[in-house]
């Protein structure tokens, strides 16, 4: 472990600072690359023009040409929040701008596994559809693009995905990350292309002359599913990305938001007026995810679609339900899969370079969770792996991957696939989280190939876990109005939540929780008192030690007072 301070360039934050941005944010925005206020105006009119994006004036066309036919619009969704809340915003969206027949289909996480494949393509067809959508996925759907093509039907990819070696034949493809697509945005999730896609639908309108500027449906009121979803999916908070999330958080706050999101709220326990980034990741996220991953991603989309605040608490109740099942299935799966991991070196040795476990007892829903945990803990990439539960296929094996910075694992996967081919049947995914299927017999062939790909990429500094933190923090800023302000910024992946580091005195230390796993910890911070707890720790810490640490407000009896979150420390 090595906390390591950002640097901050001093003239960004004194230009910041005066251009009126508070000094502790100047500060903070400054490191993390913001160098005029300008830059942060989160206002509609600075996005990125839809224009940007490849394939997206096609994609108008023929969907601005299908509804002028009455043809009928199938969305096909993925199953987890950003796949839900791109299929939610696509169906609301399309039918906002006048679409009369639009459908959606989510496949089976079990069943049908990843993307647009021939039977889902088939099953489509089925339903009378004249248009398939794909909504975060299908730029990997060779076949099953040409099976729905092959079935007569238009096809419309949607996605942020990598691309694989070979495009499929769809009638129109947006995806930033597709080959000759200059859209300086390609963190896009999902939920965002589509959302891009329905804002060059309604331009593509205006121009036929279904309405103009004045009439045209409003699509902000989807921002605030855009923003849940673009959170959810940990994708880069780009200066694009952090303007739609904006967007949707503002709305949430003043409390215009679908039933549904405002349903998960209350089953959450908390509070939309006061909505942060956190309560995406954290608590609307995984309550969607969990039907994805244990039930029926149905579920989640129809409790964003739904209007009924009746039938949203319903929905949201049951969503809640099945997300405390995961939980409990995720906390025997991760002992387990630590045991596992740690049983792969020996207790003075460093970990392999890469981890991969197996159990014919793992469930397949959560084993992405899994290897996140294992991945935190022991700073490596991690696969986990279990059986997958599909007819016809128990002999094969479904992984999912984290990786680390430094380690791009869907090119790491690329690389296994070629050195030996055949042991992966099935891969994608991005640089820090990948998935991938295959057989049984190939499990210890897959293990020791990426181990070895990560033997040759990584150094021991990239395997070092490194924590950045803002430096320390000034007691001035130590103040319960101080960490609502910094709350209520935009903060997420590759736009750091400030973290804090310094060295403080340890007053008195001791474990709480059920399960005695949290260490709660009070501390002398420059000469003051302070709460601390570090969730997830229970060895003891020196008198004196060097402390990374995120700031929060904990709540007693009507009192609030600062409380450090500790992430890491150097001893």
């Amino acid at each position: 472990m090595k906390i390591v301070a950002r640097d901050i360039p001093p003239r960004a934050a004194w230009a910041l600072e005066q251009a009126g941005v508070h000094p502790l944010l100047a500060r903070l925005y400054a490191a993390r690359g913001v160098r005029a206020k300008d830059e942060l105006d989160d206002g509609l009119g600075r996005l990125l023009p839809p224009s940007g994006l490849k394939g997206i004036d096609t994609a108008a066309r023929l969907l601005a040409d299908a509804m002028a036919q009455n043809k009928r619009l199938i969305v096909v969704a993925d199953y987890d929040c950003d796949g839900a809340t791109a299929c939610a915003v696509g169906v609301r969206g399309l039918r906002l701008l006048g679409a009369q027949q639009v459908d959606y289909l989510v496949p089976d996480r079990v069943t049908d596994g990843y993307g647009l494949t021939a039977s889902i393509a088939r099953r489509v067809a089925e339903r009378g559809a004249d248009v398939l959508i794909t909504v975060d996925n299908g730029i990997a759907s060779v076949e099953g693009v040409a099976e729905a093509k092959a079935l007569g039907l238009t096809v419309v990819v949607t996605d942020h995905h990598l691309p694989g070696p070979e495009l499929p034949a769809a009638d129109a493809i947006v995806n930033p990350n597709q080959p000759g697509c200059t859209f300086e945005s390609k963190s896009m999730a999902g939920v965002g292309v589509m959302f891009y896609v329905l804002l060059a639908l309604r331009a593509e309108l205006r121009a036929r002359g279904i309405f103009d500027a004045a009439t045209q449906p409003k699509l902000d009121p989807l921002l605030t599913l855009v923003a849940l979803g673009t959170v959810a999916d940990v994708v880069k908070l780009d200066a694009n990305n952090r303007r739609l999330v904006a967007q949707g958080l503002k709305r949430i706050r003043a409390g215009q938001m679908p039933a549904g999101v405002a349903a998960l709220f209350h089953a959450a326990g908390r509070k939309a007026p006061v909505a942060t980034t956190f309560d995406f990741g954290f608590a609307l996220g995984p309550r969607i995810n969990a039907a994805g991953r244990l039930a029926d991603m149905t579920l989640g989309i129809e409790c964003l679609l739904t209007d009924d605040a009746g039938r949203a608490a319903e929905l949201a109740g049951t969503l809640d339900g099945i997300n405390r099942e995961r939980r409990e299935i995720e906390g025997g799966m991760r002992d387990q899969a630590m045991l596992m991991a740690e049983s792969l070196f020996q207790e003075d040795e460093e970990p392999p370079p890469a981890i991969s476990v197996f159990d014919p007892d793992f469930h397949e829903g959560v084993v992405g969770i899994v290897a996140s945990r294992i991945k935190d803990k022991l700073h490596r990439p991690t696969f986990v792996f279990a059986a997958s539960s599909a007819p016809g296929k128990g002999h094969e094996l479904k992984g999912s991957g984290r990786s680390i910075p430094g380690f791009h694992l869907r090119d790491a996967l690329d690389l296994v696939a070629k050195r030996h081919p055949g042991v992966l049947l099935k891969f994608g995914g991005h640089a820090m989280a990948a998935g991938c299927t295959v057989d049984a017999d190939s499990f210890d062939t897959f293990e020791q190939a990426l181990a070895q790909v990560a033997q040759e990429w990584l150094d021991a500094a990239t395997l070092t876990r490194r924590i950045e933190t803002d430096g320390p923090l000034a007691p001035e800023y130590c103040r319960a109005d101080m960490v609502d302000t910094l709350h209520h910024e935009v903060w997420g992946q590759g736009f750091a939540p400030p973290t804090f580091s310094e060295e403080v005195q340890i007053v008195s230390q001791r474990l709480v929780g059920e399960s005695k796993n949290h260490l709660s910890i009070k501390l002398m911070h420059q000469g003051n008192p302070v709460d601390a707890i570090w969730f997830g720790h229970t060895e003891q810490l020196p008198a004196r030690v060097l402390l990374a640490f995120r700031l929060d407000v904990n709540e007693w009896k009507g009192e609030r007072k600062v409380q450090f979150l500790v992430e890491g420390a150097q001893i």
